[in-house]
């Protein structure tokens, strides 16, 4: 195996986590894969191709961070959700990670962006409507960046078919 081949396995393996990552929030998500695109551009050996790709990828990956965070709080600010009670959810979540494996971090998530709406609208109808307004606006954020790291994955796929191809 040379390097060449060593740099395009382990930036495939990097953009699979990296895609992973933009839902499963413990991984580095569209950041990754952008690195693993430069990377790739840089020491794959592909010249031209590798530049493009990373060019196209890094359009991907933009639009996908940028559209996970418009999305996401637009929803939030529409919904007159304060970010504390974001960040609440955020701490919770990632102790939530540590009691219960694997479901942790989305439960621990759910139950301090409630608790925290509880607390501040002192009413559980609306602290339940403004909570899971604030789900669904994560979750498509989520999925527009997912979405978005795919094509951005897919372009590095093409990328790799093609260097193989005129190699």
């Amino acid at each position: 195996m040379n390097a060449q081949t060593l740099v395009t396995v382990l930036c495939g393996l990097a953009i699979l986590v990296g895609v992973a990552g933009t839902v499963i929030p413990v991984l580095p998500g569209s950041f990754l894969i952008g690195l693993s695109l430069l990377a790739w551009a840089i020491w794959g050996g592909e010249g031209v191709t590798g530049w493009v790709v990373f060019a196209v990828g890094m359009v991907f990956v933009l639009a996908g961070m940028a559209a996970s965070a418009v999305l996401a709080g637009r929803k939030l600010k529409e919904h007159r959700i304060p970010n504390r009670s974001v960040a609440v959810g955020v701490v919770l979540g990632i102790a939530g990670m540590f009691v219960i494996p694997v479901v942790g971090l989305f439960v621990g998530f759910a139950a301090g962006l409630l608790l925290s709406e509880v607390l501040r609208t002192r009413n559980l109808r609306a602290a339940l409507t403004s909570s899971w307004a604030a789900l669904k606006a994560t979750g498509l954020g989520m999925l527009a960046e997912f979405g978005l790291a795919c094509l951005a994955a897919s372009t590095w796929v093409v990328g790799v078919w093609v260097g193989a191809a005129s190699a």
